[in-house]
């Protein structure tokens, strides 16, 4: 198994070259970049066309959901995406909170910040910032957001418990987070669980839906709820590749899957370590 800073460099390594790429090519090749070997990221990606602030520049077809569809941003809010690529669901979320509100991204990724700045300079938004950082270390003070979003991008993050951790940290007293996500139900095979091409693709670094759910109560969130849910039907020549017959029939039977979830959390209102009690 490799170490959190090896899957860090393969994530970044990938996406690097995702971000060069146009949205049709990322969707057209089954891993998004490079040879035909992983996952096909249409088999995630949701449709954002018809949503207001939707900018097709910015859209590289890689996320699970569409964290803003529930994520009750009001006029005026602060709202932090965890992995913000190339700016999609920023823009997005900054319709929503109109401009006497504040939107930023935080990417680890080098390539990925220049393509969301350039994209926001085209838009002439200056509301909306990028920041590069370590979602397990955000570059961002404590009690500064309203809203935190994410999108098919907790699951690349070796240390969930500090992700979320850190979620809890930048969120205001009474603040809350919706977050697309990928997750499993019942128990993966070994190959995929251990091939770090399938952790770029979000499969691999996906854990259980009720560990998952653990983790954001330890944290200390609240009023939890799993807001949507849809099963993610990988094609057959993914299956082929870490699967034996058995397995596949297994797979399709439904007696382990990747579901596609969308998970919400509200901090306190009153939180001892913010000193508001």
């Amino acid at each position: 198994m490799r170490s959190s800073e090896e899957l860090k460099e393969v994530v970044k390594e990938k996406y690097s070259q995702i971000a060069n790429q146009s949205k049709e090519e990322n969707e057209t090749s089954c891993c998004g970049a490079g040879e035909c070997c992983t996952v096909d990221y249409a088999v995630f990606a949701e449709d954002y066309s018809k949503l207001g602030g939707y900018h097709e520049d910015a859209d590289l077809g890689l996320g699970c959901g569409i964290p803003t569809e529930f994520a009750q941003i009001k006029e005026g809010d602060t709202v932090l995406d965890l992995g913000s690529g190339a700016g999609n669901d920023c823009f997005v979320a900054r319709e929503l909170a109109g401009v006497s509100g504040k939107v930023m991204g935080v990417d680890m990724t080098d390539v990925m910040i220049d393509k969301a700045r350039e994209n926001a300079e085209k838009l002439n938004f200056n509301n909306v910032e990028f920041r590069k950082g370590d979602i397990e270390n955000l570059p961002v003070g404590g009690n500064r957001v309203d809203v935190v979003i994410s999108n098919c991008v907790l699951n690349l993050v070796p240390n969930k418990e500090k992700a979320f951790a850190e979620t809890h940290r930048v969120l205001k007293p009474g603040g809350h987070f919706s977050v697309s996500d990928v997750v499993l139900k019942g128990d993966l095979p070994e190959n995929l669980k251990n091939d770090a091409e399938m952790y770029a693709g979000c499969v691999s670094g996906a854990i259980q839906l009720e560990e998952y759910v653990a983790i954001i109560k330890e944290t200390g969130f609240m009023e939890i709820a799993v807001q949507k849910e849809k099963m993610v039907v990988l094609p057959d020549e993914i299956l082929n590749m870490y699967l034996n017959e058995t397995e596949i029939t297994n797979y399709k039977n439904g007696d382990f899957g990747i579901v596609s979830v969308t998970v919400y959390g509200q901090k306190p209102s009153c939180d001892p370590n913010s000193g508001c009690c």
